[in-house]
């Protein structure tokens, strides 16, 4: 395994000077609106359930009325689910390199409706477990939406590309966090429209029959407009496949083995860093907020989250859009990246002066205090800021594939990899969270600093990234 061929920092400007002087390549905006429209179905479905989730964990009969275990058990579902994902994504991913992107990607998105239905109609732990994990089981789409922009774009246009990416992420959290804060139990905002016994039995199906019409909507359009791309369907002259790329860089889709290079390793360690921390930032942040101000939350009713969650969304899709493509150009993704981890250290500590302020409102719920305001504002900015890491880790992955034939491959394996940190963050945060309150340790603050120690095993994961992306000379 020969050493990589990366960017030295004195030759970014002359790198920066070279791609300055060539036309980006437009964008293929039709198929690229396509693909963010089905990539938006799973943040749609997976966030519309952050609202309520904790409030339809607390009324199952297994916590037996200790609302203090209620983190233990929202923890196991969203990390059942990213379990489940971890076996089979790597296999979808592969599966595309060979049939092609497009029926991998129905087949999710049909998953995401069976999986989301039946979320909304079960009343048991075991119910609910059983269709997270079939929605981790059945969806491996993210990995190869990847490897489509990245066969889209080119090194003109790709991180104008991939800015895109976060744009659908963050309406999933305008649009998924609404329809769940405000239509999760309609019997009681609505009883004259829903006074029918079934409603009262299910008050969580509504928001789940929503977003999985959604999903369903896109599936149709998926089926009719999304052409193929890659190995099966390449659009003459677009794409990371250019007049200058050599025979190695289309050739046959390489053993799992042949994908451990420096770069892909490198790369694949740096996004499941990024998400083990976000995802113990996201697991937090609403089971915090709905936790009582006395132990250690601030009382917000799911409404309330869902509200906030959503203003974070359009925020979130504004500022990525605008200036992704401007900071990674002036300070290279590897940068980017290593400011990205960083900024956890800010997103966790801001949870227990959150606490601190609401403890000083009025009635002690928070809910009049303006300090509590701003701080949830500034703990979300700093959320904005870490997806732009996100970004530049797709830009890290596309160039590290040691061929196109095996970008889905590569996009798979880094996808398995995060599933598995996808899997522990939100046990671990949760847990940790439960345990911190049950056993008072550090005021209930021991959490934060185990986290905050993770972001420093983060920076020095990013430190070995090169500060602009691998030489596509040479990627083994």
């Amino acid at each position: 395994m020969s050493t990589p061929q990366t960017i030295p920092d004195e030759e970014a400007p002359l790198l920066q000077s070279n791609n300055a002087s060539r036309k980006p390549t437009p964008l293929p905006k039709m198929q690229l609106f396509l693909l963010l429209l089905l990539r938006l179905a799973e943040p749609i479905t997976s966030h519309s359930i952050s609202p309520y989730i904790n409030q339809l964990v607390s009324e199952l009969s297994i916590i037996g009325g200790d609302k203090r275990k209620v983190g233990y058990y929202t923890g196991m579902l969203v990390s059942l689910h990213y379990a489940a994902e971890a076996i089979t994504v790597l296999q979808w991913s592969r599966l595309s390199d060979h049939i092609g992107r497009k029926p991998v990607l129905l087949v999710g998105l049909l998953g995401t409706v069976v999986s989301t239905i039946m979320f909304g109609l079960s009343r048991s732990l075991w119910a609910l477990v059983l269709s997270r994990c079939l929605n981790g089981l059945l969806n491996g789409n993210l990995g190869v939406i990847k490897s489509m922009i990245a066969e889209l774009t080119d090194e003109t246009n790709v991180a104008r590309g991939f800015s895109l990416m976060p744009m659908s992420r963050a309406f999933g959290y305008i649009i998924g966090p609404f329809i769940g804060g405000v239509l999760s139990r309609p019997q009681d905002r609505w009883p004259d429209h829903f006074s029918h016994p079934f409603w009262a039995k299910y008050p969580y199906f509504l928001p789940c029959l929503v977003a999985s019409v959604y999903a369903f909507i896109s599936f149709l359009i998926s089926a009719m407009y999304l052409e193929e791309v890659g190995v099966l369907g390449f659009p003459p002259g677009s794409g990371l496949m250019t007049s200058e790329t050599s025979p190695k860089e289309t050739g046959k889709p390489l053993p799992l083995r042949a994908l451990l290079t420096i770069p892909v390793i490198v790369s694949v360690s740096n996004y499941a860093m990024l998400a083990l921390l976000d995802m113990a930032a996201m697991a937090l942040i609403p089971l915090v907020w709905a936790t009582p101000v006395d132990l250690g939350g601030l009382n917000l009713s799911p409404k309330t989250i869902g509200l906030w969650l959503s203003g974070y969304g359009c925020l979130n899709g504004v500022l990525q859009f605008i200036f992704f493509p401007r900071v990674v150009g002036r300070l290279g993704p590897g940068r980017v990246v290593l400011i990205s981890i960083a900024s956890f250290v800010i997103i966790y500590t801001m949870f227990p002066f959150e606490n601190m302020a609401a403890r000083y409102a009025t009635h002690g719920d928070g809910g009049g205090n303006l300090t509590v305001w701003l701080l949830v504002v500034l703990q979300l900015s700093f959320i904005c800021v870490t997806d732009m890491g996100f970004n530049s880790i797709f830009m890290f992955l596309a160039a590290a594939a040691p061929n196109k034939r095996s970008l889905g491959a590569t996009n798979g394996l880094a996808q398995t990899v995060v599933a598995v940190q996808r899997t522990v963050g939100p046990a671990v945060a949760a847990s940790l969270f439960a345990f911190s309150l049950a056993n008072n340790v550090m005021g209930g603050n021991f959490v934060y600093v185990v986290l905050v120690g993770f972001v420093c095993v983060g920076l020095c994961v990013a430190r070995q990234l090169p500060r602009y992306t691998w030489n596509h000379v040479d990627r083994k």
